[in-house]
């Protein structure tokens, strides 16, 4: 029998390799040649439990071996994996060797992988330190996770690989400050997102600031099949190799992820014009400043045709895409973002406006504050619908959800009752006493299009009437008692000679 790895033992092994780097650089930045050297682990593992059952399979015919791994999912020259680097990691150029075998493994891949190791170098001296210091820092890391058997027949479940890189890009998202939302989105909200979104077989699935994945993998597998296609988009480099790398080990390789700025510069393109999908989610950057106002208006999708965000804040430009990516007459749109796009005025009124008058916004959901690293401010949940159009029905749901969540220090977090009581009440589309209000399109439009939640949800809890007569008759039962007790106080007072 194999020595069996838990998805617990590889967490804290791997996060043990952290030490190696913990007050050295900075977590946002380490957690880049953790991840990379997770993948590479996981590929050379992979590859040698693979290489293992050719050579029993076909009685060690080199040849027939050799043919069978050229057909595999990836191509891993011998040289390149991580017991070579392991057995060389004594060498004094270690990070020069490491970045070579990087390099390599991508021209291999180039389907796959291409670019994928381009943004990390493991021969950085104002990263990992001088010579002497950074070479002993790789051989630390080296030989801490040459303690981690990999291969898929020493793990104890099919996606275990997937979900420690999830639990680690948790982890370093809970420490890297400020920017952490810009790459993660806590698994509970991507979980209420993907039931909200409901995908099915089929379904063409799209998230144009997609960070490490962790969303478009989420609505994937809600699907429940392999039927589906992702594509996604992210603005910086390291992130996007990131995400590469989880879709990889998640078994979602065929993933489309392209490293682009998606409001300047968007390149999920087909003919000319941007793709469409059955799905689009999101939690993008939230108030992006110098988001690209400046050629919004020269944009040749037309993206912004509703009117043009003001240039310091860039969530509607994001919804504004998002809602033309989506099919027409069928795509669903979910987008988290900051509660002032439910009221500010403005350009971003008028925006606003057309939309709820095309008849596509279908739900507004008010989340609990403090879910999200690196901002403590509450946050919504806007849900579009492009059948709506085919519609008479113009109503909007709101649901006021901000108030019920597991209180957990520094983070708050949405709980399974949380998330299913969202889900049903937006799939039942009617109004809930104190928690949720189906608002018809006059009302809206009286409210000159503010969607700001408080309007439309009452959660105001009257206070219970005071029985006046009830409390005084407690308050001069209370006096008696009280008489009573001091009576037999002073009686014992006096019997101590305590009281003249």
């Amino acid at each position: 029998m194999p020595n069996i790895m838990t998805k617990n033992g590889i967490e804290k092994t791997v996060w043990r390799a952290c030490d190696t780097f913990r007050g050295v650089i900075d977590p946002a930045q380490y957690k880049d040649y953790i991840l990379t050297m997770l993948f590479l682990k996981y590929l050379s593992d992979l590859a040698k439990d693979k290489r293992e059952e050719y050579t029993a399979k076909y009685k060690g015919d080199k040849h027939r071996i050799e043919r069978a791994m050229l057909r595999e999912r990836f191509f891993l020259p011998q040289e390149c994996d991580f017991d070579h680097l392991y057995a060389k990691r004594e060498t004094p150029n270690i990070g020069e060797v490491i970045n070579i075998a990087l390099e390599k493994i991508e021209d291999e891949n180039k389907a796959k992988l291409e670019n994928v190791f381009r943004n990390i170098d493991f021969n950085s001296e104002p990263a990992l330190g001088q010579t002497k210091e950074r070479n002993r820092r790789l051989k630390n890391i080296l030989e801490d996770f040459a303690e981690l058997d990999l291969r898929p027949s020493h793990l104890d479940g099919r996606d275990i690989i997937g979900d420690v890189y999830e639990y680690l890009i948790a982890r370093f998202a809970a420490g890297a400050g400020k920017k952490a939302g810009e790459f993660y989105t806590p698994p509970e909200v991507s979980t209420l997102l993907a039931k909200l979104l409901a995908p099915k077989p089929g379904d063409k699935i799209c998230d144009p600031a997609c960070g490490s994945g962790s969303l478009l993998i989420k609505v994937a597998k809600e699907i429940k099949s392999e039927d589906f296609f992702l594509a996604g988009q992210e603005s910086n480099g390291s992130t996007w190799a990131l995400c590469k790398m989880n879709m990889f080990l998640h078994g979602m390789d065929s993933a489309r992820i392209e490293w682009c700025d998606t409001l300047t510069n968007p390149r999920l393109v087909q003919a000319d014009e941007l793709m469409k999908f059955n799905i689009v989610v999101a939690n993008p950057p939230f108030s992006l400043d110098k988001w690209g106002a400046e050629t919004a208006e020269a944009d040749i999708f037309r993206r912004f045709h509703r009117g043009i965000p003001p240039k310091s804040r860039g969530d509607y430009a994001f919804i504004c895409h998002m809602v033309e990516i989506a099919l027409h007459g069928q795509g669903k749109v979910g987008v988290i973002a900051p509660h002032g796009v439910l009221f500010r005025s403005g350009r971003e009124g008028i925006i606003r406006q057309k939309l709820i008058e095309e008849n596509i916004l279908d739900a507004v959901i008010g989340l609990p504050p403090n879910l999200f690293y690196g901002t403590g401010i509450p946050a919504a949940i806007l849900v579009f619908d492009k059948s709506r159009t085919k519609k008479k029905n113009k109503d909007i749901l709101f649901i006021d959800a901000s108030r019920e969540f597991e209180d957990v220090t520094n983070q708050n977090r949405l709980r399974e009752q949380d998330i299913e009581k969202i889900v049903n009440t937006y799939k039942a589309y009617k109004s809930v006493d104190k928690y949720a209000y189906r608002a018809g399109f006059d009302e809206i439009k009286e409210n000159d299009f503010n969607l700001n939640i408080p309007r439309y949800v009452d959660t105001f809890e009257e206070e219970e009437e005071i029985d006046i007569k009830a409390v005084q008759k407690e308050i001069a039962e209370v006096e008696t008692e009280l008489a009573k007790t001091r009576k037999e106080m002073d009686k014992y007072l006096r019997e101590l000679g305590m009281q003249g």
